[in-house]
């Protein structure tokens, strides 16, 4: 989801959703060859792993093969029948869907049909219907296998190989869109030498055991103008830089979609951030827009269904993608495809590109991979009192940060365990999970039109804030959030509120029992960190709280210079205090102490306007600090920097951040 131009307001409310859908078309959905696959066995009381193990013997196509395609489409969940970003559905993330016949290019290149209909392909092939083979797991397992037998261009009936290194074309083409994905087979085959063991959403049990026999195909190259590890395949579809009206002169300030700067070299300004969005468009309306110079420019943009990248901007210039502009000069912005409303349809083949891409970035640049510097959209500060309200919150309650952060290398609270075993004064990281952590979601269709039903059960990735030590109690207040002051948060899907999001790190204020007060948003709240479910680590952080004598500080969502650092050429940016403050007797986590303070001047299409494309450096010291959901500034000087609290609690957390 994308805002920010530096000098146009966008006004959109709630997720701040894609504009300028384009309609699809119809495609043709025949096949281009029919095979026969017996799934007359499948129904709602097969497990997950019996499917598989059945459909393997039904198609042909190795169980192994079979469990790490559906691995790296869905990681084996069945999302309740609902449809993923890209129109896939079930554990094999089957497509049903209508799309435009060009591929988001502007080439008018027609995409093979049957690749938006894998799913009917897949009846096909079984005689099931279309309902049932995306309703039902089991059944959705048997179609998939059958469409993967179909891809290898052999009677599906009949066991031609069970050698796993014979599948690696039919693989391709069933991560490509229908023509052929190196980039997704090497996914595949990667995770086949690995293995995997996970249970799922549904609570089945799924193993695929290591195959160091499986051979990885030859790594796709990126093209030579992106910025991209080189075995991704990314590529290049560049995002427009010119004039909006060509009769214009050079130096107008009507141009798009983005603005040119140094930042990988000495003119600046320094990269810091990268920031994590989703689309809330399919990824060929996303491209579309990404080309169109009257819309706003972010630097890559990932495909859900088998994670493919394309770059629109380089690293040196600044997209308009956070609403923010000092979060836009410093962050390079990432879309994924996908709706923040719909419940975990973020494929592992989105995520796992994505952290390779983002552990690449961050290594060339400098930047730390931290939850405080690999941050959602909805992590981004509002600019002034009462823009908080209004910044957007993709990619939502659903992205599996945990996840997230361990493919990066950088698992949240690092390798100790969450424990209840913490005292005032303590700063502690969240880690709720992810699977089994369910809240109660409401107006994900509402606020994310097209997510649908927020779904029961559903896993996210936080832990509720609370005014009393009572889940009966009314979740915790957020100033920002809701500026009257004395509402609640709510469950509004978009009402980042109350949540706690997986690596948010907390000041201990009070323990009662399982509960443990904290500071949050300028005021307290409790969180409940039971036996049954600790979520809560220990972390060695210093913090900041007010000078003695303060009464209190104001905080920021910005860190521009001091008047004094401007140049003539240039009107000075003020920096205006936001709806929260720090108070006497409270603390908050130091994420940065050597933030930034800069401004970066861009106003002209030509640059050539005295002062323009120039980066203001100023004196002025500031933090940056974690005093709720996002990532907030206070200058040094209203602030005194705390020492780190000791961690002597260590055991390695499991894969999805449990202890």
């Amino acid at each position: 989801m994308r805002t920010g131009l530096p000098r146009v307001t966008i006004a959109v409310a709630g997720a701040g959703l894609i504009a300028a859908m384009v309609p699809a078309a119809v495609a043709n959905a025949a096949p281009t060859r029919t095979a026969s696959v017996n799934c007359s066995w499948a129904g709602p009381a097969v497990s997950l792993d019996d499917a598989f193990t059945r459909s393997a013997a039904a198609s042909g196509v190795p169980v192994d093969v079979l469990k790490a395609v559906s691995y790296l489409e869905s990681r084996w969940d069945a999302h309740e029948g609902k449809a993923s970003a890209d129109g896939g559905y079930g554990p094999m993330n089957l497509t049903d869907r209508k799309v435009s016949n060009a591929d988001g290019r502007g080439d008018g290149r027609t995409r093979e049909a049957q690749s938006a209909h894998t799913a009917e392909l897949g009846a096909k092939l079984t005689g099931l219907s279309v309902a049932t083979v995306k309703s039902v797991p089991s059944a959705n397992v048997c179609a998939g296998a059958a469409v993967l037998a179909s891809y290898r261009g052999s009677a599906a009936t009949v066991v031609k190989s069970t050698g796993v290194n014979d599948w690696t074309k039919a693989v391709a083409r069933y991560g490509a869109s229908g023509s052929s994905n190196a980039e997704f087979a090497r996914q595949v085959y990667s995770t086949l030498r690995k293995g995997q063991s996970r249970t799922t959403a549904e609570g089945q049990k799924v193993t695929l055991a290591a195959r160091p026999d499986a051979k990885l195909p030859a790594a796709a190259k990126s093209s030579t103008k992106s910025d991209c590890p080189v075995s991704l395949g990314c590529e290049w579809v560049p995002a427009p830089y010119q004039k909006l009206d060509p009769a214009d002169p050079d130096s107008t300030g009507n141009y798009g979609n983005h603005d040119l700067a140094d930042r990988t070299g000495k003119g600046g300004p320094k990269l810091k951030y990268i920031v994590i969005h989703d689309t809330e468009a399919t990824y060929d309306e996303t491209l579309k827009l990404a080309q169109d110079p009257s819309y706003l420019a972010w630097n890559y943009s990932i495909r859900s269904s088998d994670g493919h990248i394309a770059q629109h901007l380089n690293a040196k210039d600044v997209g308009w993608h956070a609403g923010n502009w000092y979060i836009n000069m410093h962050s390079i912005g990432i879309e994924h495809e996908g709706k923040g409303g719909n419940g975990g349809w973020f494929t592992e083949a989105m995520y796992e590109n994505s952290a390779k891409l983002v552990k690449y970035l961050a290594k060339k640049y400098g930047i730390a991979l931290d939850p405080s510097h690999i941050i959602g959209h909805d992590q981004v500060p509002g600019i002034t009192a009462g823009a908080t309200q209004s910044v957007h919150w993709d990619p939502g309650p659903y992205w599996d940060w945990a996840h997230y952060f361990h493919l990066l290398g950088a698992p949240v609270g690092g390798r100790s365990a969450t424990t209840g075993n913490v005292s005032v004064g303590d700063v502690v990281t969240v880690r709720p999970g992810f699977a089994g952590n369910t809240h109660t979601i409401t107006q994900c269709e509402e606020q994310s039109p097209g997510s649908g039903a927020c779904q029961d059960g559903a896993a996210t990735n936080f832990a509720l804030l609370y005014q009393a030590p009572s889940e009966t109690a009314p979740l915790a207040k957020d100033v920002g959030t809701h500026p009257s002051g004395d509402a609640a948060g709510t469950t509004k899907v978009n009402d980042v509120s109350a949540r706690a999001q997986a690596g948010n790190k907390l000041v201990v204020a009070a323990v009662q029992d399982d509960w443990v007060k904290v500071f949050w948003a300028g005021e307290s709240a409790w969180i409940h960190n039971p036996v049954s479910h600790r979520v809560l680590v220990r972390t060695p952080t210093a913090t900041v709280s007010l000078k003695p004598g303060a009464t209190s500080a104001p905080v920021y969502g910005r860190a521009y210079p001091e008047q004094s650092a401007y140049p003539s050429t240039i009107p000075y940016q003020t920096v205006s205090p936001l709806e929260y403050t720090l108070k006497p007797g409270q603390a908050y986590a130091l994420t940065d102490r050597k933030v930034v303070t800069d401004y970066y001047n861009a106003k002209t299409y030509d640059g050539k306007t005295p002062g323009d494309r120039t980066d203001v450096r100023g004196q002025d010291v500031y933090y940056q600090i974690a005093l709720a959901h996002r990532i907030f500034f206070v200058r040094a000087a209203d602030v005194q920097v705390n020492a780190k609290t000791v961690l002597v609690n260590t055991r390695r957390p499991s894969i999805d951040g449990k202890a």
